[in-house]
């Protein structure tokens, strides 16, 4: 059991695995605000369209 947690104490992979961590938060963080920005996008698009297809067959 010592020679185990002598060589967990040792063992420096885990700063790499807590690097790569922030990394995939840092892009998660990117990726979720450009698809807000898109999504906002696509939904005014869509409702501009929307509502010269409602005034063109307007009785």
């Amino acid at each position: 059991m010592k020679a185990v947690l002598l060589r967990f104490l040792k063992d420096e992979t885990g700063a790499t695995a807590v690097e790569y961590g922030l990394i995939v938060a840092v892009l998660s963080l990117t990726i979720v605000a450009g698809i807000s920005q898109v999504f906002n996008s696509i939904t005014w698009l869509f409702s501009d369209n929307g509502s010269r297809l409602a005034n063109a067959f307007a009785p």
